[in-house]
């Protein structure tokens, strides 16, 4: 799996960023590096990262800021943003991460034992996150009525149902296997029908 994801790595020190970018190269990851967080915001529109790791502090845009435009973008898919910290972290400043958006740590000196279980960590909160996508683009529909079951728990007609969340309008029509199927039978029985009432009229 980690052959599929893009790891964009934001340091400004040029031998952490090397030793960052190396070891997720050999984990298998596709890496690009960043020395400051503008040319790395830029790169993220172009690129759309599956995680991000990044200093905290650095030239221009910094490791929170980066990371609260990151949520603000609500992109389509979710982007693990691991914040690297050479400091001690204090409770100030794990809230102030947690409410940009951050969503794991790595301490300076960085070990490849660390950035491999981090790593790991992030492949499985994305692989948690595009499950819950795909369950949540499943449509509950009855099999009998076509009914579909709304965020409610409550059941209504497929065309309503697309209606509200689309403002899409239906027009109804018979597709040529159904007029074989349940039209013309029906035609056919009619015509029978109305033949017999009319020998039955005749004298």
């Amino acid at each position: 799996m980690s052959q599929n994801l893009i790891v964009h790595i934001v340091e400004d020190d040029p031998s952490t960023r090397r030793l960052l970018e190396n070891l997720t190269s050999l984990l298998g990851y596709e890496t690009a590096g960043y020395d400051n967080g503008d040319e790395a915001w830029d790169a993220f529109a172009v690129e759309s990262p599956q995680i991000v790791i990044s200093d905290w502090k650095m030239p221009g845009k910094d490791g929170l800021e980066l990371c609260r435009r990151l949520r603000q973008m609500r992109a389509e898919n979710y982007t693990y943003f691991i914040l690297v910290t050479a400091q001690r972290r204090s409770r100030a400043n794990l809230e102030l991460a947690l409410d940009a958006g951050v969503d794991d740590f790595l301490k300076k000196p960085i070990g490849s034992d660390e950035i491999w279980n981090r790593l790991r960590v992030a492949e499985r909160i994305l692989g948690f996150n595009r499950q819950v996508k795909t369950l949540e683009s499943l449509i509950p529909i009855c099999s009998y009525c076509k009914k579909v079951r709304n965020e409610t728990d409550l059941w209504e007609q497929i065309e309503q149902y697309v209606n509200q969340r689309t403002g899409a309008d239906f027009t109804h029509s018979i597709c040529p296997p159904c007029i074989e199927k349940h039209v013309r039978p029906q035609m056919d029985a009619y015509k029978k029908e109305q033949k017999a009432k009319r020998a039955l009229s005749e004298p």
